[in-house]
């Protein structure tokens, strides 16, 4: 229920350098750090990592949350009368169940990945040493700092055939695991 904006500042804050900030603050509990989060090109983009991970955790619960509410609980009763294990019911019920959802919901995940934007632009702005530039941040760039308006279409367009080509591949590939 944040904006994405706010969220991103709020991580910014968290990874602030030196023992203020409050990742350093937890790390410096059992003995590391202080480590230079968004200040390193080697710490940089696994910082953003774990921040879009974070702020796209929470859609994804709720559709898996909401797929769990559709299987059916007689299965899991003769699973249980049979003498399954919980992983057994895991295995051979819940995942099958989900399987359709895990899989529309893996490629919305990897669609998401590659059109990352707000995270870099507003806690790097692709920095340090462009370790954390992003191909929606580079068309940014192209358009309304450069100027080059041309470039920054040629690349959306490349963008989205390559989307198309991923999602035409990956549903190729899934199809006849989300029939079974």
């Amino acid at each position: 229920m944040i904006p994405p904006v706010v969220s991103v500042l709020l991580w910014k804050v968290f990874f602030s350098p030196g023992e203020t900030g409050v990742v350093n603050s937890l790390l410096g509990l059992v003995g590391f750090g202080p480590l230079p989060w968004l200040q390193s090109p080697e710490l940089a983009m696994p910082s953003l990592v774990i921040v879009a991970t974070w702020s796209g955790a929470g859609t994804a619960i709720l559709i898996y949350l909401a797929a769990l509410t559709g299987v059916s609980s007689e299965l899991y009763e003769a699973a249980e009368l049979d003498g399954a294990t919980v992983w057994q019911r895991v295995i051979h019920i819940t995942l099958p169940q989900m399987r359709g959802v895990i899989l529309v919901l893996l490629l919305l995940q990897i669609i998401g990945a590659i059109q990352v934007f707000t995270e870099p632009y507003v806690m790097t702005d692709g920095g340090p040493a462009n370790a954390t530039v992003t191909v929606l941040l580079m068309i940014y760039r192209y358009a309304f700092l450069f100027g080059n308006y041309g470039v920054a279409t040629a690349l959306s367009l490349l963008l989205a055939i390559v989307l198309i080509i991923v999602s035409a591949i990956y549903l190729r590939i899934t199809r006849s695991w989300s029939t079974r």
